[in-house]
């Protein structure tokens, strides 16, 4: 983290590999780990197998929303007082533009909006070749706690 950085505390790909991605968790489950974690952005990837495709053996759109949805949330954690707040999330949409039937697909999340009540991410998650598969907008609400 630097001093330009969006994020409100320190973090790394272990971290949040060790601390946030666990088991017993959908993300742990569909094997989605972080990759990457920049000023303003945070990536993660997860592989196209038995657990993220559907019957026809491409990915499932649902799988790439959990991406989306897990990278988003996480992301968005970390903009935040975290002792103070937590976000939950309010909306998700998609549009699926290719279909991916093997490898991996790496799923960028950037902000639109960090508001003191809710942010706006917006999702690209591409496959192993770069092309992009899935545009997604997740917006969270920002709470406090009690």
């Amino acid at each position: 983290m630097n001093d330009s950085s969006i994020f409100t505390v320190p973090v790394t790909v272990e971290d949040i590999n060790t601390t946030e991605i666990v088991d017993g968790q959908m993300a742990k489950h569909l094997g989605i780990e972080m990759t990457e974690i920049g000023p303003d952005y945070m990536v993660a990837k997860m592989p196209v197998d038995h657990r993220t495709i559907q019957r026809i053996g491409i990915m499932h759109g649902g799988a790439s929303l959990a991406l989306a949805e897990t990278v988003g949330s996480i992301a968005a954690s970390y903009c935040i007082d975290r002792k103070s707040c937590f976000i939950v999330g309010q909306e998700i949409n998609a549009n699926h533009i290719r279909s991916v039937r093997e490898g991996y697909v790496y799923a960028k999340a950037s902000p639109l909006h960090l508001g003191k009540t809710s942010h706006v991410w917006d999702i690209r998650i591409t496959g192993d070749e770069g092309k992009l598969v899935c545009v997604s907008r997740f917006t969270v609400a920002v709470l406090k706690k009690r």
